[in-house]
């Protein structure tokens, strides 16, 4: 009896241990279409629009050694070893924290690039330098952390990212400085002495951080944009189109289910971005009509260094015809290429 239990017992726990254990890779997968007037709301706006605008998302999970050996049984699943998604210098928090920055400055240039083709002024703001990640080892590692917001050091305001690394540059080794940070919406002081940085090319002081600039941009009327739960650039063509929608008297989607993808440039670029095969493949299952699709440009330097690298646009041209959708594929290299094309369409 008691070997009968401690044979159930053993199973139990390797049955536990396949489906839970996370292991250092993660799988990527189709994800959903959302409508994006249910995260955008302009003040005011024109909505009564007939068709949908959304944007496609992929869903990522860490991966088990159930998940992982039944991914590979999978066409449309695909492992990723967990370098291929995080930068090796951040945790995990600290990629979450990143992903946030990249969908704030999503919203940042959507914002910027829609007001801009409605012929509509915006007021630009520097809020300070975002910390992105503290790198271990470094002067800041157990005072700054990730999503901290640099205003101020040793008294002086921060008015633009390269007024720190001026600030800093004179500074030597175990010199002490002042700096005055957001954190959770409260203000803080912090006193650091610096340090080498590790794992730079050259010996000097500095914070150990790596940043980017935080800004914040005023429109007129108002937008809100509710994303907690979207992290990427991917979005940001989407949020343009639907800002300028609902901007414009007119019905751009003219009664058909839009979906795309791509970064939105703050020139109104559209940039490249992962996982656009999963997306498709996701647009065509709930039912999307269109989808646009980045036309990036991929140079023979790019080609050389990886000869298997092909544009979104021609990753998504080829899994459509293996799903043998009926959803138009259109290649957009700017805002500009997408609302053209839903411009001249003919109201369904």
């Amino acid at each position: 009896m008691k070997k009968k239990i401690s044979i159930y017992a053993m199973v139990l726990v390797v049955i536990c241990f396949f489906m839970l254990y996370r292991l250092d890779a993660y799988i990527m997968k189709p994800g959903s279409a959302y409508d994006v007037s249910e995260f955008v709301n302009v003040e005011n706006s024109h909505t009564n629009d007939k068709g949908s605008l959304s944007l496609m998302t992929v869903a990522m999970q860490q991966a088990t050694p159930f998940s992982y050996l039944w991914a590979k049984t999978q066409k449309y699943q695909k492992l990723m070893d967990i370098t291929q998604v995080r930068n090796p210098l951040e945790d995990e928090e600290e990629y979450n924290v990143r992903q946030l920055k990249l969908m704030t400055d999503s919203q940042f240039n959507a914002k910027y690039v829609a007001f801009q083709r409605a012929g509509l002024q915006t007021k630009i703001l520097f809020n300070g330098v975002f910390v992105l990640n503290v790198l271990e080892g470094g002067a800041s590692e157990n005072f700054l952390k990730a999503g901290d917001e640099i205003i101020e050091v040793d008294g002086q305001k921060i008015r633009n990212q390269q007024m720190l690394v001026d600030l800093l540059k004179p500074k030597q080794l175990g010199e002490k400085v002042t700096i005055q940070f957001i954190r959770n919406k409260k203000e803080q002081e912090v006193t650091i002495t610096l340090k080498e940085i590790p794992r730079s090319e050259e010996t000097r002081a500095g914070l150990g951080i790596t940043y980017a600039e935080s800004k914040s941009i005023e429109t007129n009327p108002n937008v809100s944009m509710k994303t907690e739960d979207i992290g990427g650039p991917s979005a940001g063509l989407m949020f343009t189109l639907e800002i300028l929608d609902q901007l414009l008297e007119e019905d751009l989607t003219k009664g058909y289910a839009v979906a795309g993808t791509g970064e939105m440039l703050v020139d109104g670029t559209v940039g490249r971005i992962g996982g656009i095969d999963y997306k498709v493949i996701a647009a065509d299952r709930d039912g999307m009509e269109i989808f646009f699709a980045p036309d990036d440009e991929i140079t023979p330097e790019m080609k050389a260094k990886y000869p298997e690298l092909e544009s979104n646009y021609a990753t998504a041209v080829k899994v459509a015809k293996e799903i043998k959708t009926k959803m138009k594929i259109v290649p957009v290299k700017t805002v500009d290429d997408a609302i053209e094309y839903l411009k001249q369409l003919q109201p369904k």
